[in-house]
């Protein structure tokens, strides 16, 4: 999977994010057998914090680009749990995606899929998932999106 990923992400234009470090008491990530438990990895580019309350700040498709950046680093962060090799990840199992949104809006389905249409692109039907996308009042440091994931490795 690693060509074929590593291709597939520069053919995008993008690249994999270092592995965020947790900014409170948890890990990362944690291994249990074959399982990787990824923690929340909230919407951040290499300006900062993807920030706003989508329906106020941020449309459903600028929300999607901040899921896809939760993406990203989800994936790092499974990376790492591989011992840095990509290749060891069989399949995504299940994404869990919060909107920082406004009561009003209930797209949040259209936001999460920032994030499950660009596993899918690069990992193909090993990224298919099962999914929930809920509306959140408000999520940590004000950002737009934060998403957690289950992961099979080898």
């Amino acid at each position: 999977m690693s060509s074929n990923f590593d291709q597939r992400l520069a053919d995008l234009g993008l690249s994999l994010p270092d592995a965020p470090a947790p900014q409170a008491n948890y890990v990362p990530f944690v291994v249990v057998g074959n399982t990787v438990y990824v923690s929340g990895q909230v919407s951040m580019n290499a300006d900062g914090l993807i920030t706003g309350k989508v329906g106020a700040d941020l449309t459903a498709e600028e929300a999607a680009k901040a899921a896809q950046t939760c993406a990203l680093a989800l994936l790092a962060q499974a990376k790492k749990a591989c011992g840095g090799d990509i290749s060891r990840l069989k399949r995504v199992v299940k994404l869990t995606g919060f909107v920082n949104s406004t009561p009003e809006f209930g797209d949040q389905p259209t936001v999460v899929n920032g994030a499950s249409d660009l596993l899918v692109a690069l990992l193909g039907d090993a990224g298919r998932h099962a999914r929930s996308a809920v509306s959140a009042g408000a999520l940590p440091f004000n950002v737009a999106v934060e998403i957690e994931g289950i992961f099979e490795i080898e």
